[in-house]
């Protein structure tokens, strides 16, 4: 695995989220109930942005267009196309179920850390 340092510790503010480009990905960083997360930031359904997905209480992030849901820490999927209603049932045999990639990060000098 290789450490890249993507951002100063103080441009990822509590409840703070920003996309940084890292080895040819955009990668959407977190930072949620204290802690630095970093995960693709394409819905692994149809590649769509993920920046504007909701964060549950229970640790996931939605996607904004078809609502599918990823654990935060591990990138499983929580639910699977759900919307639109009836519709995106089907939209989701299109795609089978797929984790959304998600890459380990630590703070260190200030700065943060991507492993990819």
């Amino acid at each position: 695995m290789n450490w890249i340092k993507v951002l100063p510790q103080d441009e990822l503010p509590l409840n703070g989220r920003k996309v940084v480009k890292v080895e040819q990905r955009n990668i959407l960083l977190l930072h949620h109930n204290n802690q630095v997360f970093a995960l693709e930031n394409s819905c692994p359904h149809l590649k769509l942005p993920m920046q504007k997905g909701k964060i549950t209480d229970d640790g996931a992030i939605v996607c904004p267009f078809h609502r599918s849901a990823f654990d935060l820490s591990t990138g499983n999927p929580t639910e699977w196309t759900p919307f639109p209603p009836g519709i995106g049932k089907v939209m989701g045999m299109i795609s089978k179920e797929k984790a959304l990639s998600v890459f380990p990060t630590r703070v260190e000098e200030g700065s943060i850390w991507v492993g990819v």
